[in-house]
Formats: C-alpha cells, sequence, structure tokens
C-alpha cells in the first residue's frame, strides 16, 4: 500500500479531503478497471460489515464515522518502472478503462513546486485555496488537475500574493477553457478536469461566477472596501456568517 492524494501531498481540505492509499496488487490485472473496483469493494464488505462503501471512479470509498472519516482504496497495478525507480501503475478509470498514475513522481512535483526559493509554500497554499472553492461550491472538477495545475502556475511566478494569485490561476484556467494539462512530471499522458461533458459544462460554469466574485474582491480591497472584499470572498467561498455574529 502507497499513500497518496491530497493528505500526502499537503494539500488536503479537512472536512473534504480523504486519505487515499493506492493498493499495489499481484493478481492478474482484469480487462475493465470496474471489475477491479467491484472487487476490491465486496472484500471491503466482507471485512466491514457496518460501513458504508462505495465506488467512486478510481477509488473504492470508505465511509467511516457516518462519512466524516473517509478512506479511498485504489486498486493499482503496476505496469512500468520508470528510470528514476519510480513505478507507473494502471489504476481504474471513470469509464471502466485504465488510466495511468504515478504517485510518487506527482508528489515529487508538487513537494519541488512548493520550496521554489522565494515563494516557498505557495505551490500548495495555491492549491488549498482552488481546492476549497471546489468542495464548498460542489464543484464537480477533479482536485488532482487543480492541483497539478496549481503547482504548474507557481513555477511561472517570482513572488506570490494569494488573494491576487488565486484570481490570476482562476482566470488562466477560464482562459484555457479547462483545457486537460499534459502531465508536467511526464510520466504519464494526459490529465483532464472532468469525468464527463455534463460534469464539465458545470465546472467551467461555476468557474466563469467565481472569477466575477475573486474579481469584485481584489478590486474592492485595492479600493480600501474591505468589508465589500470579505462579503464577496464569502460568496466566492460560499460561506456565510452566523447570522448573530
Amino acid at each position: 500500500m502507497y499513500e497518496s492524494g491530497s493528505w500526502k501531498h499537503g494539500t488536503g481540505v479537512a472536512g473534504f479531503s480523504d486519505v487515499d492509499y493506492f493498493i499495489s496488487l499481484k493478481s492478474s490485472k482484469p480487462i475493465y478497471g470496474s471489475s477491479a473496483l467491484a472487487a476490491v469493494k465486496a472484500v471491503m464488505e466482507e471485512r466491514f460489515t457496518n460501513t458504508k462503501i462505495r465506488i467512486s471512479s478510481p477509488a473504492v470509498v470508505l465511509e467511516f464515522g457516518s462519512g466524516y472519516e473517509q478512506v479511498e482504496l485504489i486498486p493499482a497495478y503496476p505496469s512500468l518502472a520508470l528510470d528514476n525507480n519510480d513505478l507507473r501503475y494502471d489504476i481504474p478509470g471513470v469509464r471502466g478503462t485504465w488510466l495511468e498514475s504515478t504517485p510518487e513522481a506527482h508528489l515529487r512535483y508538487v513537494s519541488y513546486c512548493n520550496k521554489i526559493k522565494g515563494i516557498e509554500g505557495g505551490a500548495k497554499k495555491l492549491a488549498r485555496l482552488a481546492k476549497t472553492w471546489k468542495y464548498h461550491n460542489k464543484v464537480p472538477v477533479s482536485s488532482f488537475y487543480l492541483e497539478m495545475r496549481a503547482a504548474k502556475y507557481i513555477t511561472s511566478q517570482k513572488s506570490v500574493i494569494l488573494p491576487i494569485d488565486l484570481l490570476i490561476f482562476l482566470k488562466r484556467l477560464q482562459a484555457d477553457n479547462l483545457a486537460a494539462m499534459n502531465d508536467p512530471t511526464g510520466s504519464t499522458g494526459r490529465i483532464y478536469p472532468c469525468s464527463s461533458d455534463s460534469t464539465f459544462d458545470e465546472s467551467l460554469s461555476k468557474l466563469n461566477t467565481a472569477v466575477i466574485r475573486a474579481q469584485k474582491a481584489v478590486d474592492a480591497n485595492k479600493e480600501g472596501k474591505v468589508t465589500d472584499a470579505f462579503q464577496y470572498w464569502d460568496l466566492f467561498f460560499n460561506y456565510s456568517f452566523p447570522a448573530n455574529v
């Protein structure tokens, strides 16, 4: 088992991000990734009889504590040893097929971007903000896609002012029309933002709204209207204070 995902990368969002584990399997790889998911789900249901267990490709999700603590198990089959001794895995895709994944290479890339001199910490902070927007607004865009785009964005910057960089980052996603990206590590193929046309359309619509709200927040702050800026950020993150605060 290999821990991966947001918490391993330091880009998790409390209450939303799962703990992810790649499970390297030695059995024969089935034709369809969906078959591997069904097999892992059946085994987990035998072990955790009182836990809700569901499939959310590429993982089997175990919802402990009525869903408050979730663990994702990703069935993975080693397919290639890379030059740096990393392994490339085949994991279930969203439509029953197989996808390539190199969790060690992606972790190393995010950590590298996060340590760039002069903007230390920027990559992970920007990724967490983008994911917080995603989760609080129920945007069906891939958190992995946002993380890799955020890390790559940081490599082109010489300084980081998070509210402004978040706006610029979202504008770039908008200008690119949420395009799929080449894996910046070069270890796999394309990284896609969404699992279907319908989720893509919804994600793009919510991105357009987010850009408008972030722009208004940044503009209000420049004009010294701090209260207005916070109100726009509250809208951006879909957050409201209790009435008595």
